[in-house]
């Protein structure tokens, strides 16, 4: 691998990505920040083991550890991968990814389709109010619109017909969790809940207010959050932006 960088970042869902784009520039400010994204194509079938094993290959001949970030599935994917390549990984960064890590917002999303007879338009409509707040009927459509992509992209292993659990547990490298006040999804006590496997080195932060989404709003707060963490875990900080991605 020819170019090197400090931090990548984890997106499982393209049509997510630019929910990102804002604190990725930030922090690309400060460090050399890599995007790797998950495409799951429509035939394959929908896991997360698959994604780790992917960024594996793509990692596997760098030959130092990384830290390692994502929201929500990203962050899901980036557990999973620190947990079983530990060496690869200098600190983990997890935003909206509660301690039970399959408590996410397509878990909330099934929950309600199961248990109350609305639409799956009606359904979404809640999720948008749920995730972004209160917003103008046309953003609402469109934000609707971009939910339901993601339940078609994202490895997510919930459906109609079951939810999963994932693994309760924490990582060998320094690890921060990242969440919002404001955030009913992964609210402040499945946040809280992280705390049961904490290390003296870990870190728990919330934003006050910018629901699910924090760091889309918030891009600046929360990097400043991040990069004093990573600033501890660190050999250098280097001033440049790198992008590139995988599929």
């Amino acid at each position: 691998m020819s170019e090197s960088f400090d931090v990548i970042w984890l997106n499982a869902s393209p049509i997510l990505a630019r929910f990102d784009r804002p604190l990725l520039q930030y922090l690309s400010k400060c460090m050399k920040v890599a995007q790797w994204e998950y495409h799951q194509t429509k035939d394959e079938a929908s896991s997360i083991d698959i994604a780790v094993e992917l960024l594996y290959e793509f990692l596997e001949e760098y030959p130092d550890s990384l830290h390692l970030a994502g929201h929500g599935m990203g962050g899901t994917i980036a557990l999973s991968f620190a947990r079983r390549y530990p060496k690869k990984v200098r600190s983990l960064t997890l935003l909206a990814v509660a301690a039970q890590p399959a408590n996410n917002w397509h878990a909330h999303y099934y929950v309600q389709r199961q248990l109350f007879s609305i639409s799956r338009e009606q359904v979404l409509a809640h999720s948008v109010r749920s995730l972004f707040g209160n917003q103008p009927a046309h953003t609402t459509k469109k934000l609707m619109a971009v939910l339901d992509k993601d339940l078609e992209q994202s490895p997510s292993p919930h459906s109609l017909f079951k939810l999963v659990n994932l693994p309760k547990s924490g990582v060998s490298m320094p690890m921060m969790v990242c969440g919002s006040k404001s955030d009913p999804v992964v609210n402040s006590l499945a946040l809280q809940d992280w705390q049961n496997c904490f290390k003296p080195e870990d870190r728990l932060w919330e934003c006050p207010k910018g629901h699910h989404f924090f760091h889309y709003y918030y891009p600046q707060q929360v990097g400043e959050q991040i990069i004093s963490f990573w600033q501890h875990h660190s050999r250098s900080l280097k001033v440049s932006a790198l992008s590139s991605s995988t599929s």
